[in-house]
């Protein structure tokens, strides 16, 4: 593996080479041949001095270098003129991985001028953006050239974005991180969003929209998406002071859906960070903050069974939540539901059910559960239509087992008759033979009759 940190940056090079104090040669010398990364600031007199064809030719010389895998010129290293003329340079560059082009003031116009290196680039992962004014007509444009790219990582921070406009035909299709913290989004924003996380195709992982102007409207579009979405792992949505409490509930329901034992399993196990509330300086959270406290255990529980079993997830979160009757009350509290949990068991299940409340959670909480299950078995279901499941049950059973010895009969049915067909067509071709010897027997006594008078 490449060592970016070893003589990479300008800095390192420069003193080795003498030449690059004659302006002729800046940009004919840099970067060195061992190189594999180039950065620069707009800070560094080398970089404001070069003129539109030095950075053209700096582009050409980075594109003709088969080393430098990182491209990092930031804080007003380039505008919208320069890039231009760079990245006329830069076009056919193979070996890039990750540039880095923050603070630079760029626009839509400095966004067009990269379109061609975008699409050409074949070895493109990470591209960071923040802290431009490319806004949304030049994230949009963007987003859509980036359609055939393999680029992975995309980061438009503190761009000024607002009216997103996603075409489901132009995502890019290797894309798993996208950060669009800072800017003006809002609920039509979260609504092209969404388009990326639809789909069984879906290949974002990473989700960073922190400190934008989404609402519960726009919480909602997003849980949606994420209902049968299976990529997405961490999901950022910290600092939208227009979300209230209602809308953290959206996303505690996302994760723990407790309106029924069914809904929780078929909750979303995926996700294993999940930020909505700003953490205090050392990390936590506030501890009276309960929705945060229940969404942390459900992507705790998450965590544990990630990728590995979804399924063994969706059981542990029934088990300590749907099984726990304090933890059960507060979530019912929280999301608004109003049943007992032991109406959706099947009460052929319920010994089992008790025992793993046993198990899990101790004696006290097997005995409240006693009690709340038999009163709820009785009063919705009498001792009557309990024999009648079990004996639903056991006619289903002598159903199928009927079926099983009607089969069997079947074959047995078929082997017989096809015997009997064979044993039919042998007794025909022995009948033959014997009609055959009958009358050659026949012809025979002709003959010898015939030659004994001829005798005479």
């Amino acid at each position: 593996m490449e060592n970016d940190d070893a003589s990479n940056s300008f800095d390192d090079d420069r003193s080795s080479e003498a030449s690059l104090n004659d302006a002729e040669d800046r940009s004919i010398t840099f970067p060195g041949p061992y190189q594999t990364k180039v950065e620069g600031t707009g800070s560094e007199e080398w970089f404001r001095n070069l003129t539109d064809e030095e950075w053209e030719q700096l582009g050409r010389n980075i594109a003709n270098h088969t080393r430098i895998r990182i491209l990092s010129l930031y804080c007003r290293a380039l505008n919208d003129h320069k890039i231009s003329f760079f990245f006329r340079g830069l076009t056919n560059s193979n070996s890039l991985r990750d540039v880095y082009l923050n603070n630079n003031r760029l626009s839509i116009t400095g966004i067009r001028s990269m379109v061609p290196f975008l699409q050409s680039a074949h070895n493109l992962q990470d591209l960071y953006l923040d802290s431009n004014d490319i806004q949304s007509e030049g994230f949009n444009e963007l987003f859509r050239e980036l359609r055939d790219s393999p680029i992975e990582t995309l980061n438009c921070n503190n761009c000024g974005i607002e009216a997103i406009e996603i075409d489901s035909e132009h995502i890019p299709k290797n894309l798993m991180q996208l950060q669009l913290c800072g800017n003006n989004i809002s609920t039509d924003g979260c609504r092209e969003i969404a388009k990326v996380l639809q789909g069984e195709d879906a290949t974002l992982k990473y989700l960073f929209l922190r400190n934008n102007k989404i609402d519960d409207g726009g919480v909602d579009i997003l849980v949606d998406a994420l209902q049968n979405n299976t990529s997405l792992t961490t999901f950022d949505l910290g600092g939208n002071d227009s979300i209230s409490d209602q809308g953290r509930i959206m996303l505690l329901k996302l994760v723990n859906d407790i309106s029924s034992i069914t809904a929780t399993l078929h909750s979303n196990h995926t996700l294993t960070c999940l930020d909505v509330e700003d953490m205090n300086p050392d990390g936590s959270f506030d501890d009276d903050d309960e929705i945060q406290r229940h969404i942390n255990d459900a992507i705790e529980i998450n965590i544990i069974f990630y990728r590995s079993n979804p399924e063994a997830a969706g059981r542990e979160k029934v088990i300590k939540t749907q099984l726990h009757s304090e933890i059960r009350a507060e979530l019912f509290r929280l999301q608004g539901v109003d049943h007992s949990v032991y109406s959706d068991i099947d009460p052929l299940h319920l010994s089992e059910v008790l025992s793993l409340i046993g198990r899990h959670h101790g004696q006290g909480e097997l005995y409240l559960a006693l009690k709340s299950s038999i009163m709820t078995v009785f009063s919705t279901m009498n001792m009557k239509k309990c024999i009648q499941q079990e004996r639903a049950y056991h006619a289903a059973k002598v159903e199928e087992q009927d079926a099983k010895l009607a089969a069997i009969v079947a074959e047995h049915a078929a082997i017989v008759a096809e015997n009997r067909t064979k044993m039919e067509e042998l007794d025909a071709k022995l009948a033959s033979m014997d009609e055959a010897v009958e009358v050659n027997e026949g012809s025979n006594e002709l003959e010898h009759r015939s030659n004994k008078r001829r005798r005479k």
